[in-house]
């Protein structure tokens, strides 16, 4: 029998493992072989403790010398490293320190740097403003005082050569000879000198007024005379522009600034315009607006309910023009937001009939989705990013690409200052937990989002709920230039003040039922109504006393006679639309021809519903749920054919976007990280001091425990990468964002957390439990485990509700590696095992550790390992597999993302 402290590996078999010893007895069975902890054995009969300074494993043929700052004690088995554990920990603790305070330093002096170029450029800008109109008034006083001396002068003269011409006709008409006959030649010139004279001063004088006046027109032809300072500005920037775009942070928003002060300028001069001053600014405006022009009509818009089989819309015709803004009314339940939600082309679960046609030509809406704003009803604003970082984002995902960096700091300062929101323009939005902007403030922002890509057609669900008169005023001058820009504004709106109807241009009135009651210009809705004997009393606001009609809670009142629910009646006969069916009656206590729809005959229907049984009704049901999320998946990979004529950045531009955005994003939540980390080193603590390294099982024990705390820790941090801005990914994708770099950005910032999440484990856990394998070991099994199990928690963030994502999350990694410990009786254990991700985690963890036992454990190891299946040679296909695992996590998470996107 061979000397088993003797028993090494045969020499050139480096894939030799156990020989003969896999059936040689185990640890358990033969300790005596065994050399004891605290010692160690050159041979079979020779045991020596382990002095100071060293350290003796169970069956070490030698002492080995302990680490620098590691205390050994005499006859130990392992050295006290929690100094190198402490200080891996410090070492941490002050690079995360140093990385999260220099970046945030550095965000908050380049945000101080840019507020000062802006500033210093709204000054600027302003001071050229103040020069150009102060310019002007001096060049309109010295016309108005040229004007008026040349008049004075004109007047004078006339007057003085009417008493020269009085005084030589009396002179003429004098009959003493004496004067005739005392006239010398010397009186006779001095008297012709003196006319001479006379006729040479009102000829100067004649000249001097005219001279003014050429003096004028020069001045006025003059181009280096009548530049004032913004117009030398514009003009060196035209210049420049053409040789080279203004690239610092100075120069843009100088350009900006100077750009708005003209806009400004223009329509102060346009407030008091004559008849062709007006037309010049209609043909500047034409030329300027580069926005294409959409209309919308839809003609017997009817949408019906699959599942119920009700109508929310009937009948509804009408059109959307551009250039105005047509505001949406009615009732709680008459159908207003699905009206808005149809035209937008994201009506589900409804049957819809009916045309809508966009420009006369029957195209999908989503052919136009890149010039379509949609605000929705709810504030879907990114929380922990200021006002002018949600703004300038939106602005750089949306906007065309052609478009240069000036141009699209000019649009969002615009929209910023038509908003009002300068003075927040550096404050975070908030959330509920954090307080932040206001809530007239929050909403503009909201519609912001969608102005700031200069949309064609702008959709806005209830923009003013919620908002005081004056913030509903701000806003609603904000979209008036947008309207003034061309752009067809639609919104819904709930019983709007006086002063904000009249800011309307046209007026959709819905009754209940989704019937139309009127629609057309919101000026004349008083007539049409005093028309069929409805009048509004005095000190009542017209919307309100309508929208009360239509509820039921006011009577119409006067000889009308009228119910309100013979109000789309009395609105389709005036119109000559077709009646229906249902409806005839109502029509005919009217003394007007009725035209019957036979398209909307629901009795039918009705009827049938009423002889279904359970069963039916329930398969019924069953099935429209089907069809509707075979609608909603159909409809996200549907592609439609681009019309809007705008080239909007792609994947690599928006995925350097997003991850610019997700980076600051992450840097603010610095605290919520710092709870991640702290957990983690909390559960490393724990479980190392608990858990000590077996070398009868290579530690498995204690990677079990491991890989179950990493599991569970990391999969409920990640679940926050999604499921918290579900609702800003619903948005952003369907305004034709891309999704891929969505998700790569979110992916690509949680790979730091991937990387130094195993470090603050394993500098608790590894240093108090001194296993054989290395740190690195150790660390490339835990950076793979994280990377797998963010990719599994992405997958169930998207698909889960929070709640029942967690609770996945938790239940997950206990159940899967009780599954993957388990003895493998069977063949179907077996390969539901092989599926567990903690199998290859666990098994690259303790074949890690077992390659570190040399000597007499040679004998052995190979037979334990093999008691729990594991092949001393498999580490790197362990790490293959979890990197897959963590790959094919992602790719669901991806394909789940985009299929069952919520519309």
């Amino acid at each position: 029998m061979h000397d088993t402290y003797l028993y090494q590996l045969p020499p050139m078999q480096p894939n030799h493992t156990c020989g003969g010893a896999n059936v040689w007895a185990d640890f358990s069975s033969s300790s005596e072989t065994f050399c004891s902890a605290g010692s160690y054995c050159p041979t079979t009969t020779k045991e020596i403790p382990c002095s100071s300074g060293h350290y003796c494993r169970i069956g070490s043929t030698s002492e080995k010398r302990c680490f620098k700052l590691s205390s050994c004690n005499s006859n130990t088995a392992t050295q006290n490293m929690h100094a190198y554990g402490v200080m891996l920990i410090a070492a941490l603790s002050t690079l995360l320190l140093i990385i999260y305070n220099c970046s945030d330093q550095v965000l908050t002096t380049r945000e101080r740097r840019v507020a000062k170029s802006r500033e210093a450029a709204a000054r600027s800008a302003r001071k050229t403003a103040n020069a150009h109109q102060r310019w002007k008034f001096a060049k309109d006083a010295a016309k108005k005082g040229a004007s008026g001396l040349q008049a004075q002068l004109s007047r004078k003269f006339s007057r003085k050569k009417d008493e020269e011409n009085l005084e030589k006709v009396k002179i003429l008409n004098q009959e003493t000879s004496e004067t005739d006959v005392e006239l010398s030649p010397h009186s006779r010139s001095v008297t012709s000198n003196m006319a001479a004279s006379s006729s040479a001063v009102p000829m100067e004088k004649g000249k001097s007024p005219s001279g003014l006046m050429q003096m004028i027109h020069e001045i006025e032809n003059d181009p280096s005379v009548n530049n004032s300072p913004a117009t030398e500005l514009e003009t060196r920037y035209k210049n420049a522009a053409k040789e080279k775009q203004p690239h610092t942070n100075t120069q843009i928003f100088t350009y900006a600034y100077a750009q708005l002060e003209k806009e400004k300028a223009q329509q102060q001069e346009n407030k008091n315009l004559t008849f062709s001053g007006v037309l010049k600014m209609a043909t500047d405006t034409e030329k300027k607006s580069k926005r294409p022009f959409i209309e919308i009509s839809f003609k017997d818009l009817t949408l019906t309910l699959k599942a119920q089989n009700k109508h929310i819309l009937r009948n509804v015709t009408g059109k959307i023009k551009p250039g105005r803004i047509t505001a949406v009314m009615g009732p709680s339940g008459a159908g207003k937001t699905t009206f808005l939600s149809a035209l937008a082309g994201k009506a589900f679960g409804c049957l819809v009939t009916g045309s809508i046609l966009i420009n006369g030509r029957n195209e999908s809406i989503h052919s136009f989705k890149k010039i379509i704003g949609f605000v929705p009803q709810d504030d879907v604003v990114h929380g922990n990013l200021t006002v002018e970082e949600n703004l300038w984002f939106s602005a750089q995902c949306r906007l065309s690409a052609d478009l240069s960096k000036p141009e699209k700091v000019l649009v969002v300062e615009r929209v910023i200052q038509f908003l009002g929101l300068q003075s927040v323009r550096n404050s975070l939005v908030g959330t509920v937990e954090k307080r932040g902007i206001s809530g007239g403030q929050r909403k503009r922002v909201n519609v912001g989002l969608e102005m700031v890509m200069e949309p064609s057609l702008l959709m806005l669900d209830e923009p003013t709920s919620g908002l005081d008169s004056a913030s509903s005023q701000l806003l609603l001058r904000a979209l008036r230039r947008e309207a003034l820009e061309g752009v067809n504004i639609c919104m819904v709106v709930h019983q709007p003040s006086y002063a904000l109807f009249k800011m309307f241009d046209d007026l959709i009135l819905l009754g209940k039922g989704g019937l139309m009651v009127y629609h057309g210009s919101a000026k004349k809705v008083e007539e049409y109504f005093s028309g069929i004997g409805i009048n509004v009393p005095e000190r009542i606001n017209p919307p309100d006393h309508f929208i009360d009609i239509l509820e039921g809670i006011a009577a119409p009142g006067g000889s009308s006679g009228l119910s309100y629910e013979d109000l789309p009646v009395k609105w389709m006969l005036h119109n000559g639309y077709p009646i229906p069916l249902d409806m005839r009656q109502n029509a005919a206590q009217f003394d007007m021809p009725q035209s019957v729809n036979s398209a909307n005959d629901i009795e039918s229907n009705h009827l049938g519903e009423a002889g279904k049984t359970f069963a039916g009704e329930l398969w019924h049901d069953v099935r429209n749920n089907v069809e509707l999320r075979g609608e909603k998946i159909r409809l996200n990979f549907l592609k439609s054919k681009d019309l809007s004529n705008r080239k909007t950045p792609g994947v690599f531009k928006q995925y350097k976007y997003f991850l610019i955005r997700v980076g600051k994003q992450r840097l603010r939540e610095a605290r919520i990280q710092a709870v991640d980390y702290l957990i983690l080193l909390l559960a490393g603590a724990c479980l190392g001091s608990i858990t000590k390294s077996s070398d009868q099982t290579f530690g498995a024990v204690g990677y079990t425990y491991t890989v179950i705390a990493v599991s569970l820790l990391c999969k409920i941090a990640a679940l926050r990468s999604f499921s918290l801005d579900k609702l800003h990914y619903w948005r952003e994708s369907d305004s034709g964002m891309s999704s891929l770099a969505f998700f790569l950005s979110k992916d690509t910032m949680d790979h730091f957390n991937t990387v130094i999440k195993p470090v603050v484990y394993l500098s608790m856990f590894y240093f108090l439990t001194n296993p054989r394998s290395t740190f690195a070991d150790n660390y490339v099994v835990l950076l793979c485990l994280v990377y797998c199990v963010t990719g599994i928690a992405y997958a169930l963030s998207i698909v889960f509700e929070p709640g029942a994502a967690q609770l996945w999350s938790v239940l997950l990694p206990v159940v899967l590696t009780l599954i993957a410990t388990q003895p493998k009786d069977s063949k179907i254990l077996k390969a539901i095992a092989n599926l567990c991700y903690p199998k290859w985690a666990l098994q690259a963890l303790v074949i890690a550790n077992a390659e570190r036992y040399q000597g007499v454990w040679l004998i052995t190891r190979c037979g334990s390992l093999l008691k729990s299946g594991y092949n001393l040679h498999d580490w790197s296909l362990c790490i293959s597999i979890l990197i897959v695992m963590g790959v094919i996590g992602r790719a669901i998470a991806f394909f789940c993302m985009v299929t069952f996107k919520k519309k």
